[in-house]
């Protein structure tokens, strides 16, 4: 078995309204200098040897992610 990690964050032309909120708050605790925050989605993924790279990414493709409005990187 081995652990297989999947990020899915919305493509950078999607407004990310939950995103803005977060640097908004930043700006009320005081903390400057962040200018931009994409929020996203972790999946982890125990998956035996048989699984391969192929695999992995039909999954990301048609079950985690919406390929229309979110991209996905895939690590072992």
């Amino acid at each position: 078995m081995a652990r297989v990690v999947v990020d899915v964050v919305l493509k950078p032309e999607i407004l990310d309204p939950q995103g803005q909120a977060i640097v908004g708050a930043l700006g009320r605790l005081g903390v400057h200098g962040v200018s931009d925050v994409r929020q996203g989605k972790h999946f982890e993924l125990e998956v035996g040897d048989e699984v391969d790279d192929e695999a992995l990414a039909r999954i990301a493709d048609t079950l985690l992610a919406n390929p229309v409005i979110e991209n996905f990187t895939i690590r072992r």
